[in-house]
Order: structure tokens, then C-alpha cells, then sequence
């Protein structure tokens, strides 16, 4: 993807603060670590205390160890106030945590879909709702909007996380539009196959844990080179990327410019 917004410096993340949600794993701990390492303080957040200490274990930097529930509203308010606290206004905000998907739609209960939709899109809406006035007020500011290449593509198995995915790419690219003259810059984000427990720790159509941990995503990049090809589009300055191989940056070209064919692949697809 080459469309650029204006191009930060080289030293993007020195002396940034970067809050991080899902930071305790995946891509969001390996963000943490890279970030770190770049000279950025860290708020690392998502629901485990114990392993979000583990990650800041292994951060360079300053950290804050931040633990909630991504879907507890009103207790929401208070922690952005306390992320606001420790360093000012973060600079920069990572949307990541999120759950997956692993059924059928006709075998999905409406209460998952439900649970889909408040993880990965009302719960990153609603942060980014919150820290976003201090942000226009400072004018400038940063949203890394971790979504999916399921949120360009209709993949099966995943009716619900892709409508999720899609309702973020679609808030993502609005927000940035609205707001590209008061210093607000938009990274999309939208994975392939990285190697974390994302599948293992998808619901299944009753909303259980899935479980098996042989999905094809474990055969993808490794988190780490996930979190480099993040900051690499950080520092290009580009509003969206397609974080993966070759072949699935070219899956989500064709699929803008060969949508049909790209729903007939999808469609000789099952299980995946």
C-alpha cells in the first residue's frame, strides 16, 4: 500500500510515549520490545497482569503496566485518565487486542457475533473516542488501528471477526479523513498470517475457546517481523499496510482490483 500521509522524521519513536493494548502477546508484545528498543516509553495493557510484566520484562525503556478489560466501559474513562497521567497524552495509540473466529456462519450464535463486534471494533472505538479530544487539542497525535487482511477480504470461518475488522477499516479511514488537518495520522493495519495464538484462542460458533493451535496463520511471519514491518509504515508516514508475505500484499491488491475474483477463491475455500 503507497499512500503516504506527511512523512515523520527517522526518529519517530524516540521519546514518544506508546500505548499499547494486547501488549501481552503476539503482535502487541513484540510491538512493545521493537518500540522499546526504538527509545519510545511504553503503557503496555490487555487483561493478564503477570504477562504484561513479563513483556516490560523485556522493553529497554520506561514502561507502565496498565491492566483492564478492553470491553469495560465505564471503568474506561479512569484509565485513560491514568495512561494521560504518567507521561501526558500518549503519543501514539495502538489498537490491538482483539479476538478471532473459527465457524461456520449458520453455526454462529447471535450472542458471538455480538461479542465479536464489542472486542475487536466497539472496544478500539470506544479508547480511541476517549483519548482523542487531547489529542486534536495537542494537535498531533497517532492511531495504529491493528485490523486484518480479513477486514478487506470475506474469509470463511470468520464471518463475524471479518465484519469486525471491516467496521474498523471503515471507522479507521473516516477518522483519518476528518481529522487529517488537526495532526491526527492513521495507520491501518491489516495482517496476514503471523505466527501467534490468535487461532488457538479463537471462538468457536458457542463462543468457546477453539483451541487447536494447527491453523494455517502458524504458518506465517513471526510477530517480531510483523512488529517491523509496523514501524517501518510508522516511519514511511503511510496511512495503511498489509503486514505479511509477499503473496498476501498482493492478495489484498487483488482484491481491490479483482474483487470477484478474489470472492471465488474465498469461496473454494473451507476450514481455513
Amino acid at each position: 500500500m503507497g499512500v503516504h500521509s506527511v512523512k515523520p522524521s527517522a526518529d519517530t519513536l524516540s521519546g514518544q510515549t506508546v500505548w499499547i493494548t494486547g501488549a501481552s502477546s503476539g503482535i502487541g508484545r513484540a510491538l512493545a520490545i521493537a518500540m522499546s528498543a526504538a527509545g519510545a516509553n511504553i503503557i503496555l495493557s490487555g487483561r493478564r497482569a503477570e504477562a504484561l510484566n513479563a513483556a516490560a520484562a523485556d522493553c529497554a525503556g520506561e514502561t507502565l503496566i496498565l491492566p483492564f478489560e478492553a470491553t469495560d466501559y465505564d471503568a474506561l474513562p479512569g484509565i485513560v485518565a491514568e495512561a494521560s497521567t504518567w507521561q501526558g497524552t500518549p503519543d501514539i495509540l495502538v489498537n490491538n487486542a482483539g479476538i478471532s473466529q473459527r465457524a461456520l456462519g449458520v453455526d454462529t450464535d447471535f450472542d458471538v457475533y455480538r461479542r465479536l463486534m464489542e472486542v475487536d471494533f466497539f472496544a478500539p472505538l470506544r479508547l480511541t473516542q476517549l483519548l482523542l479530544p487531547a489529542m486534536l487539542e495537542r494537535g498531533s497525535g497517532t492511531l495504529i488501528q491493528v485490523a486484518s487482511l480479513a477486514g478487506k477480504i470475506g474469509v470463511p470461518m470468520r464471518t463475524g471477526y471479518c465484519a469486525a475488522k471491516h467496521a474498523l477499516m471503515g471507522y479507521s479511514d473516516a477518522l483519518r479523513a476528518e481529522n487529517a488537518r488537526h495532526g491526527l495520522n492513521v495507520l491501518s493495519v491489516t495482517p496476514g498470517f503471523v505466527q501467534t495464538d490468535i487461532a488457538a484462542n479463537a471462538v468457536d460458533g458457542k463462543g468457546n475457546r477453539y483451541g487447536p493451535n494447527d491453523d494455517p496463520v502458524n504458518h506465517g511471519i513471526t510477530a517480531e517481523m510483523a512488529a517491523d514491518q509496523i514501524i517501518a509504515a510508522l516511519n514511511a508516514g503511510k496511512r495503511e499496510i498489509t503486514v505479511g508475505t509477499a503473496q498476501e500484499r498482493a492478495n489484498a491488491v487483488m482484491a481491490r482490483l479483482l474483487p470477484g475474483m478474489t470472492m471465488d477463491r474465498m469461496a473454494e475455500r473451507t476450514g481455513a
